[in-house]
């Protein structure tokens, strides 16, 4: 089963010796003109490659921006677009913007939802995004933002792809902002709160990525590793699939009562759903000898059968011919409205910001690999439980994923009601704070931006959410 993405708005690099495979649009001379470079002096066969100001989306006069690739290893070319904040103190919080899939590229982050632009229905321009994360007139919020297609072959990202889990994911982006942050380019990040951000399959990215980050900040500390730390100080997660035995048997749930729409399945829909969650063989059993299972040699087939199973028999026709964002709204719909797919096909614009491969949306090989492991029936909530324990500050969307966490605030939050947030006089969100844990139901955010940039500012100023 994949998970596309999930619309929110919550909320450099490469190559040592270029080697663009057959699909792949070959920079032009004026390109490799325009390109700086970087190479690592620690990391082997790596380097960052890079357009600078290229006039493309951020059009803020003497606002920076940098696209390019950061060469993670031979002929793995990840792609990157970075954003300076318009206005920016000297410590202002760098955050890292990840999209889901797994598979699908972070441009749907900045294009569809907090990017500094938008594209423009005639698919050849764009206006600037008034809810852009670094918003200038937020007052406390004005840091510079990053997105990156990974893993390989994911967008602009190309090359040899050996990414079939969210485990073997984890190093490569560590190694990304170990080259980033070596280059003097972006040196001057290196010691800023670091904040990640995250949707849909990062329920997956954002405990494993931050849990390797952390276990390298360990062994950097001891001298059993070089690099630069990079200790995160918050992480946000939209929507995100962290345990998928709790989050199958909640499509039941939702189908049979969604609230404010009812019923949303006929009873003989419902029925056959429950059968396959319930019975001897069904999803939940499945799942739970996956979890079982753990990283045995037969686990990748085990998890892998169970993913099959429960999103043929639980979720597809629990979310039948309605749009899975939008209940609003049936599957053929699009909202946010994909302009930008016209806007980045065109050789003009990739040129100018570097591009050298075919976009690709949600391309199918990177996705591939990740079913053969199984790894999208695999849960990790043991992680982000260890990660509430830490007290790091985290912003979640998911209640009964929440409620499950063996954490030190557990029992609290089951008896903690939740509580509306306003927005100038306007219902927002309905939120439990429980130290630096943060849960947050917010209907659809992509409808209400201005709502999503008022909740992430306050995460990452470390503030509970609250009214404004």
């Amino acid at each position: 089963m994949r998970l596309q993405y999930f619309i929110s708005s919550a909320a450099a690099l490469f190559v040592g010796a270029v080697s663009v495979y057959a699909s792949s649009l070959h920079a032009s001379s004026e390109l490799r003109t325009r390109q700086s470079v970087f190479r690592s002096q620690i990391q082997n066969d790596t380097c960052l490659r890079y357009v600078a100001n290229s006039g493309i989306c951020e059009t803020t006069p003497g606002v920076t921006q940098y696209s390019g690739y950061i060469d993670v290893g031979t002929n793995m070319s990840m792609w990157f677009w970075f954003f300076e904040a318009r206005s920016s103190p000297e410590t202002a919080p760098f955050t890292l913007w990840l999209n889901g899939g797994p598979g699908c590229l972070s441009m749907i982050g900045l294009f569809q939802e907090n990017g500094p632009c938008s594209v423009n229905a005639d698919g050849n321009s764009t206006h600037l995004n008034p809810y852009r994360l670094c918003l200038e007139n937020a007052v406390h919020l004005r840091g510079p933002v990053i997105y990156i297609d990974q893993p390989i072959g994911t967008g602009f990202s190309y090359g040899t792809d050996t990414v079939n889990s969210t485990e073997v994911a984890s190093p490569y982006v560590w190694k990304a902002f170990q080259i980033l942050f070596e280059s003097k380019l972006f040196s001057k990040y290196a010691s800023r709160e670091f904040i990640f951000a995250t949707e849909s399959y990062g329920g997956h990215y954002g405990p494993a990525f931050v849990t390797y980050f952390d276990e390298q900040n360990a062994l950097i500390a001891k001298g059993a590793n070089q690099g630069e730390p990079i200790v995160v100080s918050a992480m946000m997660i939209n929507n995100g699939w962290y345990d998928p035995l709790i989050q199958n048997m909640a499509y039941y749930t939702f189908a049979s009562n969604a609230p404010g729409y009812g019923q949303l399945q006929p009873d003989d829909v419902l029925k056959n759903i429950s059968a396959a969650l319930n019975s001897p063989n069904g999803c939940v059993a499945q799942q739970k000898n996956c979890y079982a299972a753990g990283n045995s040699t037969d686990s990748d087939k085990i998890c892998s059968q169970a993913d099959d199973y429960c999103g043929n028999n639980v979720y597809a026709p629990a979310i039948g011919n309605r749009d899975p964002y939008d209940l609003r709204q049936n599957s053929s719909a699009l909202f946010p409205p994909e302009y930008y797919v016209t806007y980045l096909t065109n050789p003009e614009v990739m040129s100018m910001i570097g591009a050298e491969s075919t976009y690709q949306e949600c391309p199918d090989a990177p996705y591939e690999l990740f079913v053969k492991t199984g790894d999208d029936a695999r849960t990790w909530l043991p992680q982000l439980s260890e990660l509430a324990n830490s007290r790091l500050k985290i912003l979640i969307w998911g209640y009964n994923s929440v409620l499950a966490m063996d954490w030190y605030g557990n029992e609290t939050l089951h008896n903690t009601p939740l509580g509306n947030i306003t927005l100038n006089g306007k219902p927002i969100a309905a939120v439990a704070n429980i130290d630096n844990f943060t849960f947050a139901c917010v209907p659809f955010p992509a409808f209400q931006p201005a709502a999503a940039l008022e909740i992430f500012t306050q995460v990452v100023n470390k503030e509970p959410l609250h009214s404004v």
